[in-house]
């Protein structure tokens, strides 16, 4: 019974319900799949064989192309249209509509990632892939086309849909061909596309919407990018994959996960800005996120086949990565988000110069990604890395918190360069571990879930820095209006008349209470007085911003200070030994 088992888990079937003893050597040797097309299931009653040979480096280069693509692709389409959004909004109309038009996308990526990991299971990586890129073409050409805000929206959900597939599915297929040390030196390179794709997009979208093409070309542009990725991952790729048929998809497990997902998403990308926080809507949505995520758990234990093991969550490696990866998420998405508005409104730089300024923190992190990827391949060691890249998180957020006190911009860039370095040492490096210690059957499950978590966490980064940055900017402007009410009230009660400047300040804060809030162009227009509390106020606001960073930083070096120091599994010259050891085990438990 035990070799039977044992031979379900080692095909990449359910392992759940074997012996402990038995899945942990499932995951000690697990290696890659190969690319042979031909290759089938073998029967039940079949004996074991050695593990096939891993594919060279020249065929995981190839599949990488197709992998790369997909991935530049989707996070140029998130990076490009924040810069096209106010020439959208004012050509289609619906301004009130703005913030669904980047909510729509941010909503279905985050919840989809973890049902598209394990449909992956059940239908195969390479069809999972090649849907979530026809989503992605048929979405763009809608959003590109699109005539009225209301189809923009609906094409943007569905564009996320798509894109929470590209960015889920690339590890988990490079998980199938790489072996977990190996994989470093490639996760290197994906975390690349993200710091690529976070500096072009910006001045893409400027350089598109200037041009004669228009906004609509900031849609279309990556159409041509996600067809070759097709057409690559359609020849290259051919992980051999046996239909599960009569699995039950857990649809209603699926259906409750996006809904608590959803839900959650919407309260934070929306609160305090659509709705208040002390609302009728923000206490609904909480409620229903908390309600529909106890039926989630609850479905999940009893599913067949879960999206979200809850097995997983026994395992220690999985729960410190998922919380790390998770201050991650609210760490970057926050800075990226907030970043270059603190130096259009603090500095007064144009759009494109703030994007610009923001490649110390993109150069850090390619610097370290790429470094980092390449030392684990090489020693399999990686638990010092996300350490010491948490720990310069802390510092890079302690030196931004005192950026106003510099009215240069060292501390800015020095900040930046002090985060970036470690944002690149723990995002792919935390994936890397958790692949590793997960068995080959929850790699899927394992990967999705990783990134739905700093997706999640990317949500609650942005609406929690911005709830920081809002308060403490209504409540500078608060203070320096009743200051300047009450030098007019002095001056009036002593018969002087009050002071001019005060007067005029008090009135111009008044008027511009709106203008605040508004583009910096905006607020630069104000009157000097009017104009310089203003950003003197953003500036203070944006160190509450900062600050709040740092315990976020100490609470995930706290949790990668916890995780195991387990070497990552794998190598050019272990696929042999690891076959021959798997051989073993099956030996002994016939015995």
């Amino acid at each position: 019974m035990e070799q039977s088992t044992h031979r379900k888990g080692r095909t990449g079937g359910p392992v759940a319900d074997a012996p402990p003893e038995v899945r942990d050597q499932d995951r000690d040797h697990a290696s890659p799949l190969p690319l042979d097309p031909t290759a089938t299931a073998a029967p039940a009653d079949a004996e074991p064989t050695a593990e096939p040979a891993a594919p060279s480096r020249r065929t995981v280069r190839r599949i990488m192309v197709g992998l790369v693509l997909a991935m530049l692709t989707s996070m140029l389409t998130n990076s490009i249209i924040g810069t096209a959004l106010p020439t959208i909004m004012g050509e289609l109309g619906g301004q009130d509509r703005l913030a669904w038009v980047a909510t729509a996308a941010l909503l279905t990526m985050t919840a989809s990632t973890p049902v598209w990991g394990k449909l992956s299971d059940i239908w195969g990586r390479k069809l999972l892939f090649q849907i979530a890129l026809g989503v992605f073409i048929v979405a763009s050409l809608a959003a590109g086309f699109a005539q009225d805000v209301n189809t923009l929206i609906a094409a943007r959900a569905l564009q996320g849909l798509g894109v929470g597939g590209l960015a889920t599915l690339p590890m988990i297929i490079l998980g199938d061909v790489v072996s977990p040390r190996e994989r470093g030196r490639y996760g290197g390179l994906i975390g690349m596309v993200f710091g690529v794709s976070t500096v072009l997009g910006p001045l893409v979208g400027g350089f598109l919407v200037d041009s004669p093409l228009g906004w609509r070309w900031c849609f279309l542009i990556t159409v041509p990018l996600a067809v070759v990725a097709f057409a690559v991952i359609q020849i290259m790729l051919n992980v051999p994959f046996v239909p599960r048929r009569g699995v039950p998809v857990d649809w209603l497990g699926a259906g409750l996960i996006f809904s608590a997902a959803s839900s959650m998403i919407v309260l934070l990308s929306l609160g305090g800005t659509q709705f208040d926080w002390n609302s009728v809507p923000s206490y609904a949505l909480g409620a229903g996120a908390l309600v529909l995520t106890v039926a989630a758990v609850a479905v999940e234990r009893r599913a067949a086949e879960p999206i979200i093991p809850t097995r997983l969550f026994r395992d220690r490696t999985f729960v410190l990565a998922s919380v790390g990866s998770i201050a991650v998420g609210v760490m970057m998405f926050g800075l990226i988000i907030y970043m270059p508005q603190y130096l259009q409104m603090v500095h007064a730089m144009s759009p494109t110069v703030s994007g610009m300024m923001t490649l110390p923190l993109v150069g850090s992190f390619l610097v370290t990604s790429i470094g980092s990827g390449f030392a684990v391949s090489g020693s399999g060691r990686w638990r010092i890395y996300p350490v010491a890249g948490m720990a310069l998180c802390v510092a890079g957020f302690a030196t931004l918190s005192v950026a106003h006190l510099d009215p240069g911009l060292t501390t800015v860039v020095a900040g930046q360069a002090l985060v970036g370095l470690g944002f690149g040492l723990c995002m792919q490096i935390l994936l890397l571990a958790t692949q590793s210690a997960l068995p080959s059957a929850d790699l899927a499950s394992g990967t999705g879930a990783i990134t739905f978590f700093r997706n999640l966490g990317g949500a609650t980064g942005v609406a929690a820095f911005g709830a920081v940055m809002v308060s403490r900017l209504n409540s500078e402007l608060a203070a320096a209006a009743a200051a300047a009410r009450d030098r007019v009230a002095a001056g009036n009660a002593d018969g002087s008349g009050g002071d001019a400047g005060a007067q005029a300040l008090s009135t111009g804060l008044a008027e511009a209470a709106e203008s605040a809030t508004g583009s910096p162009e905006l607020v630069h227009s104000l009157p000097g007085p009017v104009r310089d509390v203003i950003v003197g106020a953003f500036d203070h606001a944006m160190q509450g911003v900062f600050v709040t960073g740092i315990p976020v930083a100490v609470l995930g070096l706290v949790a990668v200070a916890f995780m195991k120091g387990t070497p990552l599994r794998g190598g050019r010259a272990e696929p042999a030994a690891g076959a021959a050891n798997a051989a073993g085990a099956d030996e002994a438990a016939q015995r």
